[in-house]
């Protein structure tokens, strides 16, 4: 796998959080647990970020240990392998107090990245 690659991967993940933050923008728990389609979406871009950090390459994950990649790859595997046991408590904690630090840790990485 090339650096190349690495960036296309981290770029998606990026993408993919940003939209997530996006649709919970303004909205409330109450309104998160009475919308289904809002549930299944979220949980949905939780598994796309997981399996992009997932194909990231291990010297790519080394070299930015800021990240917490175990942690990212196992929520999607838990997502996708334990579909029925996935706590909504934490897909809302993970969109709402998560992902904002991981956009900005994502954003740094490829700006660096671009400049190198």
């Amino acid at each position: 796998m090339t650096q190349r690659d690495d960036q296309v991967y981290v770029g998606h993940m990026l993408d993919t959080a940003n939209k997530a933050i996006g649709f919970v923008q303004g909205i409330t728990r109450e309104t998160f647990d009475n919308n289904e389609l809002l549930r299944l979406s979220l949980t949905y871009l939780l598994q796309i970020i997981g399996e992009a950090a997932r194909r990231v390459s291990p010297d790519f994950r080394a070299a930015y240990p800021q990240i917490d990649w175990k942690a990212i790859v196992g929520m999607r595997s838990k997502v996708v392998h334990d579909y029925l046991n996935v706590d909504e408590d934490i897909v809302w904690d993970t969109v709402l107090n998560e992902l904002p630090s991981l956009v900005n840790e994502l954003e740094r990485i490829l700006n660096a990245d671009n400049l190198g």
